[in-house]
């Protein structure tokens, strides 16, 4: 998940209308799932989500059940009644069966100070470890795979990993980013960072879709997307010619000094400055309709293998620049256009909640910024969600409890019990950014104190 704190934000058009009425109620074809035991809190309304990274987790789980078994209980413990399991990092390498992409047999990662490959040697099914050990412990176990991405550049002399390294998919399916002046595959990106697929091209959409079907086997109580989206460290991202012929079809018109035309190179590397132009907005408007389709298809794709199976998406809540992601995570029914002047008309058509049954939304705010109102507060960020999504799905909102200034340092487990309360009491459910923080911090008794705390009111 990419941790960058997104602070810079254009201006905005204040209004006070919020969502349009629906125009029907969402029909799903199943029965909420029964909330788990959560520890033993099997009156527990709300769902409280832990999430389990990868890579930062690798060294106690990739070999070793036990471990995983261990930490269910633990987790349980704590009060949470779901766990959000990465089985796609951003690597590309895939920690389920899979006929379509290879196994995670190494991941890079901090261990004990250091960063370096941590070796996978075990044969077990990891995702079907955690199924085991969820049904065992009384926790609910939802899959997260990262999704447009295909390999991640090594650093501190750790090779390149993925399948755009290892050939099992084609170079030609890395993104186009316009930096320096200059179109460039994401291919040879920065050591350090994971390369995008294209999400327009249909070969990249269509193998997604294919690995969700093959996760979508499994007996999990959720499937969720991460990165489902373009590379946010910029605007310049995805200026292939594929992209071009899509977006000139979609804008009705050529365009003739391309990319310049659509972002000058000055705003490539960061935010679109001053008044956007018409063009900026179409371009905003096709790559949030992009994503907007791609979910739609997954969520069918989720929904025709196995409709027990809840769908959703991981998004960032900082929804006034997440245009820089190409993503609108908001209700079709809330007019963007109303409220920022980077949006155009069609910008609501292309929100996506609608196709989703849950959400998580990370908010992702300071260690001293719990209670407020507006963004890059915890509680402002859950209470801006609930107004973006309308009604039309669930979401849990919580911190990154590792990376965001405060919680960088540790030594938060006193602000914990504040934390759970603020997101419970705005959100749909709680959610936690990252187990291995709260092992790394030792928050395993806050977390334990502050829902014990939150239930008995």
């Amino acid at each position: 998940m990419l941790l960058t704190m997104l602070v810079a934000a254009l201006s905005v058009t204040v209004a006070a209308t919020g969502c349009n009425p629906p125009q029907s109620a969402p029909d799903w074809p199943w029965e909420e799932p029964d909330p788990g035991t959560g520890g033993g809190d099997s009156s527990a309304v709300k769902p409280r989500y832990v999430w389990i990274d990868a890579s930062a987790n690798f060294s106690r789980y990739a070999n070793s059940r036990e471990n995983i078994a261990d930490d269910m209980k633990r987790i349980a413990k704590m009060g949470f009644t779901d766990v959000i399991v990465d089985v796609r990092p951003s690597e590309g390498t895939v920690l389920f069966h899979s006929v379509k992409a290879p196994a995670a047999t190494w991941l890079a990662a901090w261990v004990g100070g250091k960063y370096g490959k941590v070796e996978r040697t075990a044969d077990f099914d990891y995702i079907q470890a955690f199924i085991d050990a969820g049904k065992s412990a009384g926790v609910r176990v939802n899959a997260a795979i990262n999704t447009f991405v295909c390999g991640y550049r090594g650093l501190y002399g750790v090779p390149d990993n993925g399948p755009i390294f290892s050939g099992d998919i084609d170079a030609s399916w890395a993104c186009m980013d316009y930096k320096d002046g200059n179109v460039v595959s994401s291919y040879t990106a920065n050591v350090g960072d994971a390369v995008f697929m294209n999400p327009v091209n249909q070969d990249v959409r269509a193998y997604m879709l294919d690995l969700i079907g093959e996760l979508a086997a499994y007996d999990l109580n959720g499937i969720i997307l991460d990165r489902c989206r373009f590379d946010d460290t910029n605007l310049g991202c995805e200026f292939s010619d594929l992209t071009r012929g899509a977006f000139e079809a979609f804008s009705g018109s050529a365009v003739a000094n391309w990319p310049a035309d659509v972002i000058p190179a000055t705003d490539a590397a960061g935010y679109i400055s001053g008044t956007p132009t018409t063009l900026q907005k179409k371009w905003l408007s096709f790559r949030a309709k992009t994503i907007h389709d791609f979910v739609e298809a997954a969520a069918g794709k989720v929904h025709s293998k196995n409709p027990k199976i809840r769908f959703g998406c991981y998004v960032g809540a900082w929804y006034s620049t997440y245009y820089l992601s190409g993503v609108n995570w908001a209700s079709p029914r809330y007019n963007t256009s109303l409220h920022y002047d980077w949006a155009g008309n069609d910008y609501a058509s292309y929100g996506y909640a609608d196709h989703c049954d849950f959400m998580m939304l990370g908010c992702y705010a300071a260690a001293n910024s719990i209670e407020g109102s507006g963004e890059w507060t915890i509680q402002g960020f859950c209470r801006q969600g609930k107004t973006l999504l309308c009604g039309d799905t669930e979401f849990a909102g919580g911190p990154d409890i590792g990376n965001p200034d405060g919680w960088n340092r540790g030594g938060c487990g006193d602000r914990i019990p504040k934390v759970v309360e603020v997101c419970l009491n705005e959100a749909d459910g709680l959610f936690v950014f990252d187990l291995c923080h709260i092992r790394a911090n030792d928050y395993w008794s806050a977390f334990e104190k502050g829902i014990g705390d939150y239930l008995k009111k």
